[in-house]
């Protein structure tokens, strides 16, 4: 397949993966709430599971969407799908082994939080709630995109060597040079 279709594909899969975003919820937030309670029942907190809800300590947790953090995931998928030179084998192996780590980071997100409000209450929960969804989640997604980078050798820059590519093969190169 030659560049501009590659692109156009690439261009058309982030599309459509926005028109199915609230779908993935219908699989990720059962997921998540499920290895979240695997894990506090291992760190015996004697959790109990009902639907999308643990209690610990007789204190229901509700488990809503935005506790997935699909937008890390998506952030992930569209920083490997603006990358130019990444073949479709590659994007799905950076892909799969991103997820884990945020998938990971986020089970520990929340049973810190969780333990965080059965240990010392409301408001240590509410404070570490809003560092980790102010401040770490976005530069997580940063630190695992400059790992995969480093770690797979990416030369490519997502969205910049795209349009760095398509500025040097069009017009406008030759119009500015006079």
């Amino acid at each position: 397949m030659k560049y501009p279709e590659k692109l156009a594909l690439r261009v058309l899969i982030i599309l459509l993966l926005f028109l199915i975003y609230n779908y993935i919820y219908i699989i990720a937030l059962p997921v998540t709430t499920y290895l979240s309670f695997i894990v506090l029942k291992i760190l015996q907190y004697n959790p109990t599971l009902i639907g999308n809800s643990i209690s610990v300590n007789n204190i229901t947790f509700s488990f809503i969407s935005a506790c997935v953090a699909l937008p890390a995931y998506y952030l992930l998928l569209i920083l490997l799908l603006t990358t130019k030179d990444l073949n479709v084998k590659s994007s799905i192996k950076l892909f799969f082994i991103g997820s884990l780590l945020i998938l990971a980071m986020n089970i520990i997100r929340i049973d810190l939080l969780i333990a965080a409000f059965t240990s010392f209450g409301k408001q240590w929960f509410d404070k570490l709630h809003i560092i980790f969804w102010k401040f770490v989640s976005g530069v997580y997604v940063a630190i695992i995109w400059i790992f995969l980078s480093k770690k797979y050798k990416i030369k490519s820059m997502p969205v910049y060597t795209d349009l760095k590519y398509l500025y040097n093969k069009s017009l406008l190169k030759n119009r500015f040079k006079k």
